[in-house]
């Protein structure tokens, strides 16, 4: 049985050599890559233009593939170009050679200043490479890079493609690559050589060629010339400290103000180092022919300043320490404090005071009292005496974050009208403007808008940028604790006496401005209710008409319907009707109040008769009649009446009474609730309006309060005429109306003795106390809107005066990106960061253009096509990666560049001279150094292209392009060649 099975087994272990082995599948999958790309068949395009690797565009795509399990990445880079219309015509020509080839004796793209490595060595438009997936894999032995270069030849000669094909070798760090590229008869093998030192030979142009004819091999005598293109690259860093537009801040004329760039309400702007800390000037020598120059080991044709073409680059300090940008940082770092001002200061100022503040019948008593007590004088010592006073017990003197000279200075400047010269007249100043170039209005007013900061001459802005000052300069966290507890007392000072707080816009809170902002506008509107009233001005201050009132007088009885709808029960509080101990009515006496109550009391029978009223009421708290309206039923004048002022809110408030309305549910009961504590306005409204038009009814109410709830038609009467007849609208007759009930429990009562909708009392102490409890960082993230408002600002101002295109572009993205940001509440620590990483990167481009202009002398150049060229120049360096210099070293540009090059030789030689050499001079007087000392360091890189066209291997070869690039730095020597030869005749 064994015997019978061992043929059997023979015969499945039998290996079949026709299968693909891991070496064809590896080039099966390049091919099949390529045929997917459509890079099969013959390459054709337009002729390269001068400068199209820079100004073009470049694109790539890539896949992957794999040898056994080691896996590769494959990239096809190209420059986009327009497709040419001649490709059926090229396609005639036999003889023609593949467009690769072509562009290695293109000499319109040598040394492209931002372009792929192998771009620059060896001129190509258009290549594939293969190398390594992984970043730490590398091809390292040569039977395996001999072994990837045979599976490209194979590819390509399988598949006809031109495109040049390359793979990496060595480590990624080294940019070592060989490869090859196929035509029809033709073949160009592409080789590097990569050196840590440089032999001596090879150092200058004479040993290039010897290496490069050497290579080439040519059997024919005398060589084809070499054409040959050179650029030396210097380098200048050796800036002189007089050079520098940024003066250093003074920090001890802060207080006076001296310093334009540091006082209070001002951001700084400008770099504390300089943030150009190179100049790369490269000399090229473009079109060059073997014999017209000399250089070898002793002696060199190359001058820099004879060379055709001069170009230059700038590079750029890394991250420069910038004012504005350390001042947003350091403020934005605040956000992320967890101390509270307590914590900080150690025990709380407001603690010995707590006593008269925690109970609020403490501050409702003094409503009742006669008048407050007179303060004669409003000054700065008279704000912080007390608040200093306590804090001095928990802390001496000396231990304060903020000494008093800085804090005085900064409550003058928060609370203008403090001053002893103004005490007399401040009441009358509510806004306050600051600045000296104001932005224009409609600009600020979208900026604050859009970011929900607040307007740029409010205190809370002025705040803010105060705060930042004090958090860089003054104390950190413990002087911003310090600066908004005396804020805070001196809020509490303006409230129990009556001080209206400056540069707050009358009127209820801005829902477009910050929280902080509203609560302070809040405050602004307590003080003002509770001073009209201590003084006795109920008429103008305390009440109200409602909107549009005064227009309404004037039209007569046309109703339209243009006006608005007048009904005030959506937005008001829900505190306002609510049965608190706290409310009171400012009654006339017990006897009114008896009188009116006995007057309700006979009206309730005859309310249902067409809710009219008992016109045998005296009318009280009248307005002025509304145009020519006439109440429907007595016929006498309608009358506005006096109304209370709605109660203001700030978005807090308004978001707290949605959600306990919210909470009230669907039900029938909650739907009562919910009418009854929207609709405390409209009771009040009716009430007043009852008060001035006795006799009136529910239609008269609405032809006043809603005139579109009112509908008027033509009919005829009975006699024939045409009259006029209104009832109300279909929404008004709905059983169990919300207005039909309130205007049947509304009483004849005027707005002086309603109860007040808006506790002014209540609300303060709320705002009050808010403010006191915010912690450092609430603070912050209150106020950091308004800062970084200001750095807009402060960068489009700057920006102005440099009018650089780059960054108007930057400065529109920091505003779209900021108003998306800042308008939602709890924006993202990620994206504030972005925002100010924006506004720092628009600050170093602003520095860097200044220190360009200090350096090329642009101010102090008098003549003016010359300073124009010269600004033009600077505008070009910042944007573009290198720029060409007119007029080469005889130009004004390049006269000012030798002149800084000179410069820096002299002070590496002997000791700074003080001499300026920023202003540029006519050509003429340009001399060398008479010391010995060359104008120009030894040049920091040396690259050369040499190219030729000969047969190649055979003298009846056909000729074919030939290239050599090579580079030489301080570290790094390398040779890229491209050698060409003919497959067909050799």
């Amino acid at each position: 049985m064994a015997a019978d099975s061992d043929p059997e087994s023979e015969v499945f272990e039998i290996t079949d050599f026709t299968t693909a082995s891991e070496w064809e599948r590896f080039i099966s999958k390049i091919e099949e890559v390529l045929n997917d790309w459509k890079l099969i068949g013959i390459s054709s395009g337009k002729p390269l233009e001068k400068g199209v690797y820079t100004t073009g565009a470049w694109e790539e795509k890539s896949d992957e593939i794999s040898f056994a399990d080691f896996k590769f990445s494959i990239t096809h880079h190209y420059l986009v170009q327009e497709p040419n219309d001649k490709d059926g015509r090229e396609e005639l020509v036999e003889d023609v050679l593949p467009l690769p080839m072509q562009d290695l004796l293109c000499m319109n793209n040598d040394f492209p200043p931002r372009a792929h490595c192998l771009v620059r060595w060896y001129g190509l438009r258009e290549f594939v490479v293969i190398a390594p997936a992984a970043n730490n894999d590398a091809v390292l032995s040569e039977s395996k890079c001999n072994l990837l270069l045979s599976s490209v030849s194979i590819a390509l000669g399988n598949t006809g493609c031109q495109v040049p094909l390359f793979v990496q070798i060595h480590h990624k760090w080294r940019r070592m690559y060989v490869g090859e590229c196929q035509g029809p008869g033709v073949r160009t093998d592409f080789e590097m050589v990569h050196l840590r030192k440089v032999p001596n030979q090879y150092t200058h142009l004479s040993g290039l060629l010897d290496i490069f004819k050497s290579k080439i091999g040519c059997p024919l005598t005398p060589l084809p010339p070499v054409s040959m293109a050179i650029r030396l690259t210097y380098v200048l860093q050796d800036w002189q400290q007089y050079f520098w537009p940024q003066q250093p801040p003074d920090i001890d004329a802060l207080v006076g103000g001296e310093v334009g760039g540091l006082e209070f309400g001002k951001l700084p702007l400008g770099a504390c180092e300089d943030p150009i800390s190179e100049l790369h000037l490269a000399t090229t020598w473009p079109h060059l022919t073997e014999g017209i120059i000399v250089e070898n080991d002793v002696y060199s044709d190359l001058d820099p300043i004879q060379a055709p073409q001069w170009s230059v680059r700038v590079r750029k300090a890394d991250n420069p320490q910038c004012l504005l940008g350390d001042f947003l940082t350091e403020f934005f770092k605040l956000c992320r404090r967890k101390e509270s001002t307590d914590e900080i200061l150690g025990r709380s100022a407001f603690e010995e005071e707590g006593k008269e503040v925690a109970d609020i019948t403490h501050a409702l008593s003094k409503l009742t009292e006669p008048a407050p007590v007179p303060i004669h004088k409003l000054s700065v010592t008279n704000m912080v005496h007390s608040a200093k006073k306590k804090i001095r017990k928990h802390r001496g003197v000396d231990e304060s974050p903020l000494n008093n000279e800085v804090l005085n200075t900064i409550l003058l400047f928060l609370f203008p009208d403090a001053a002893d010269k103004l005490a007399d007249g401040f009441e009358s100043r509510t806004n306050t403007s600051t600045g000296n170039n104001p932005p224009s209005e409609s600009e600020d007013c979208n900026l604050f808008n859009q970011f929900k900061s607040a307007p740029s001459d409010s205190l809370t802005y002025k705040l803010a940028l105060c705060l930042c000052m004090i958090n860089f300069y003054h104390g950190g966290v413990k002087g911003v604790a310090h600066l908004w507890q005396e804020f805070v007392l001196e809020m509490r000072y303006r409230w129990e006496n009556n001080y209206l707080i400056p540069g707050l816009a009358n009127g209820p809170p801005d829902l477009r401005c910050c929280l902080l902002h509203q609560k302070l506008q809040m405050l602004n509107c307590c003080i003002e209710r509770k001073k009209a009233r201590d003084e006795g001005k109920r008429g103008s201050m305390s009440d109200r008409s409602p909107a549009g009132t005064s227009s309404d007088a004037g039209k007569g009885v046309d109703h339209s319907g243009e006006n608005p709808d007048k009904e005030k029960e959506v937005g008001k509080s829900w505190e306002s009707w609510s049965d608190s101990e706290e409310e009171f009515f400012e009654c006339l006496s017990d006897t009114e109040d008896l009188k009116g109550n006995g007057q309700e009391n006979g009206k309730k029978g005859g309310a249902k008769e067409g809710n009219k009223e008992p016109v045998n009421l005296k009318p009280e708290g009248r307005l002025h009649p509304h145009g020519k309206l006439t109440l429907l039923h007595p016929g006498e004048p309608l009358y506005i009446p006096i109304t209370q002022e709605p109660a203001p809110m700030t978005e807090d408030l308004l978001e707290e009474q949605s959600e306990v309305l919210a909470k009230l549910g669907t039900s029938a009961e909650g739907a009562h609730l919910r009418a009854r504590m929207q609709s405390a306005c409209l009771l009040s409204d009716m009430e007043s309006f009852k008060a001035a038009n006795p006799g009136c009814c529910l239609e008269d109410f609405v032809r006043w309060y809603s005139p579109r709830d009112y509908i008027e038609e033509e009919v005829v009467d009975e006699k024939g005429n045409i009259v006029i007849k209104g009832e109300l609208s279909a929404r008004m007759k709905i059983p169990s109306n919300m207005w039909v009930e309130a205007w049947e429990t509304a009483k004849p009562v005027p707005a002086r003795r309603q109860k007040r909708l808006f506790d002014d009392t209540r609300e303060a102490e709320k705002v009050l106390h808010y403010l006191a409890i915010q912690k450092p960082a609430d603070l912050a993230r209150h106020l950091l809107p308004c800062i970084i408002h200001a750095a807009v600002l402060k960068v489009k101002e700057e920006e102005a005066l440099e009018d650089i295109s780059s960054v108007k572009k930057i400065i529109k993205q920091i505003i779209s990106h900021s108003s998306k940001v800042l308008r939602f509440p709890s924006p993202e620590d990620k994206k504030l960061e972005e925002i100010i990483a924006q506004i720092m990167s628009v600050e170093a481009i602003i520095a860097r253009a200044r220190s360009l202009k200090a350096k090329f002398g642009v101010e102090k150049c008098e003549n003016k096509e010359e300073k124009e060229d010269l600004q033009r120049f600077v505008n070009c360096l910042l944007e573009q990666p290198e720029v060409s210099v007119v007029g080469a070293g005889r130009g004004p540009a390049g006269s000012i560049i030798h002149k800084l090059f000179v410069n820096a030789q002299r002070v590496s030689a002997v000791p700074p001279l003080d001499e300026d050499l920023r202003r540029s001079g006519p050509a003429e007087e340009r001399r060398p150094n008479t010391g010995g000392v060359a104008d120009f360091p030894p040049p920091t890189g040396r690259e050369v292209i040499l190219r030729t066209t000969v047969p190649r291997p055979a003298p009846y070869s056909k000729p074919l392009p030939q290239r050599m690039y090579s580079v030489l730095t301080k570290e790094d020597f390398r040779l890229a060649g491209a050698f060409s030869a003919d497959t067909t005749f050799f």
